[in-house]
């Protein structure tokens, strides 16, 4: 009910800030522009700032006990300002517009309590982020438990199935006459119980252990806790003094591995030319081994054709040596048998040239007779007749 009468009560008021508006508009129509959508994008920001205000408003009377939201009765002083104001105006809507602006400096809060509403909203959120997180750890650790757990017995069963094949089902299918085989199967599964069973036992004998020893740190804390020997103010500062010092100690080395990581960066720099001049020296190696790979081929070959030649080095020593013996041998003839000789040669040479001679001109006369006839017979309706 207060809400509607609140509501009511800022109708007129809306109301005439929107004829107020309007008119304004009306009156500037002819104004700069610019000047209004900047007037419209401050609206905006402002509308936008106080729609935040009031959802963190709301989630903090959310938070709020439903007794603390009762309505305060008015002050006196308030009431009587009211009632002055009320008295003193005339009309119907200027009583209605001072109530409803009495009404408004009421509802409105103080810098202050913004601050105090926004300090309690953040250490809300805060803690309920606080609570988030733990919560999400929380089901991570669950999580991550589960997992851990799964991957536990997914490897326990695959040992048991290898051993169940290893130790029975390979014997089975290697002896598939044997009458025993489940035998050999209850045997297995009793042995695995029996196992089973040793360590369930080891288990319940280690957890009894650690139950005891729970309750004796247990027992040593609560005799510390009455006899005094809690931690005091000293301790806290010894406590600070040695973190100091041990922050001084990660601080030494986290230098020194940086140190570290810098001659590690060099070193691997150095490793990185040392390595391309390595491969570098491999491929010229390789070029050097093909080279002597093909020089040593060519030296095979050049010793074959060494061999070659001077077997025909020696071949032509023989033929040599056989020349020479049969030039020293050689007798020239007598000078009238050379010139008979010549003058035998030469008519021989002159015959020769005068028989080409007169063959060429047979088949000069050869081609003009086939022609000639080859004419004749085309002239008869006969085929050419060619010439051998």
């Amino acid at each position: 009910m207060s809400g509607l009468s609140r509501r009511s009560n800022r109708l007129p008021t809306c109301l005439f800030t929107l004829a107020t508006m309007a008119e304004t508009v009306q009156d500037v129509s002819e104004a700069d522009k610019r000047h209004l959508v900047e007037l419209v994008k401050e609206l905006r920001r402002s509308n936008a700032v106080l729609r935040a205000e009031t959802d963190m408003y709301e989630r903090y009377i959310s938070r709020l006990d439903p007794r603390d939201l009762v309505p305060q009765p008015l002050s006196d002083s308030l009431g009587a300002a009211a009632a002055s104001q009320l008295e003193i105006g005339g009309g119907r809507g200027r009583k209605m517009k001072t109530r409803t602006t009495a009404l408004e400096q009421l509802q409105r809060l103080t810098l202050e309590q913004k601050c105090d509403v926004a300090q309690r909203e953040l250490d809300e959120t805060k803690e309920d982020l606080e609570k988030l997180k733990e919560s999400s750890e929380r089901v991570l650790h669950n999580y991550k438990a589960t997992l851990e757990e799964a991957d536990i017995r997914l490897v326990e069963v695959k040992k048991a199935s290898y051993e169940f094949d290893r130790d029975v089902a390979k014997v089975l299918r290697e002896k598939r006459g044997v009458m025993m085989g489940a035998e050999k199967v209850i045997r297995y599964f009793e042995d695995r119980m029996r196992a089973k069973d040793t360590l369930v036992e080891k288990l319940r004998l280690k957890n009894a252990a650690l139950h005891v020893q729970k309750r004796k740190l247990q027992l040593q804390l609560r005799q510390k806790e009455e006899m005094g020997e809690a931690l005091h103010e000293v301790d806290f500062q010894q406590l600070k003094i040695e973190n100091s010092q041990y922050l001084e100690r990660i601080d030494e080395r986290n230098q020194d591995l940086l140190r570290l990581k810098l001659l590690a960066g060099n070193t691997l720099q150095v490793l990185n030319s040392y390595k391309k001049k390595l491969q570098s020296m491999t491929c010229e190696s390789k070029l050097l081994s093909s080279d002597i790979t093909s020089r040593k081929e060519m030296l095979v070959k050049i010793e074959e054709e060494t061999l070659q030649a001077e077997e025909e080095h020696a071949k032509a020593e023989t033929l040599n040596r056989k020349l020479r013996g049969q030039l020293a041998d050689f007798r020239v003839p007598h000078v009238l048998q050379y010139i008979t000789a010549k003058a035998s040669h030469s008519q021989l040479e002159q015959s020769v040239r005068a028989w080409e001679r007169k063959v060429e001109i047979s088949e000069m006369a050869l081609k003009t007779h086939t022609k000639t006839w080859n004419k004749l017979k085309e002239a008869a309706g006969a085929g050419p007749v060619t010439a051998r």
